[in-house]
């Protein structure tokens, strides 16, 4: 199924939006979408602007750090395979820095496990969705990071592989 048919799909399930001009972006949530691959990113994005949200999308993992302070985006959804600067790395210069470091990520990847995952969990991503995934499941995650009274997870001291970690990312689920 390629990304026409998919919106499509999404269009007929949908009501259609309100233009621009009558739905203000003042006080709504700017999510910043990280992937390489463009028919996920403009998927995303479809999905995310229907449901209520401003967006900006970024290709590879340098864009999305500068991206990241120019908008100041409230939450980031990134990939973690993509060229030149993988979304972990990103990720690390994202929460080295004192303008970005409290945005949440997310990680979009279609790893359910592995060193890659460690270590995206290790530099402070705040959840994880494995690909495929539900929109639902998505929506859900989405309203608990961006939450008033939501409590960032704080980076594990002790490091990949801690128990702690591991059940705390069983529960994401």
């Amino acid at each position: 199924m390629n990304f026409r048919s998919l919106t499509q799909i999404f269009s007929r399930t949908r009501p259609a939006p309100l233009r621009y001009e009558e739905y203000p972006s003042v006080g709504k949530k700017k999510i910043l979408i990280v992937d390489d691959n463009l028919d996920i990113r403009k998927l995303l994005a479809l999905f995310l602007e229907r449901s209520g949200y401003d967006t900006v999308e970024a290709a590879t993992g340098l864009e999305a750090v500068s991206q990241a302070r120019v908008i100041r985006p409230n939450l980031i959804l990134m990939d973690l395979t993509m060229p030149v600067v993988s979304g972990d790395e990103a990720m690390r210069w994202l929460k080295a820095d004192p303008l970005t470091r409290h945005i949440p990520v997310i990680v979009i990847s279609g790893f359910f496990d592995g060193p890659q995952l460690d270590r995206a969990l290790a530099v402070g991503a705040a959840d994880i969705l494995n690909k495929p995934f539900h929109f639902e499941s998505l929506h859900a995650m989405l309203q608990r990071h961006l939450s008033v009274h939501y409590q960032p997870r704080q980076p594990d001291p002790l490091g990949p592989g801690a128990p702690a970690r591991a059940s705390k990312r069983e529960l994401a689920f």
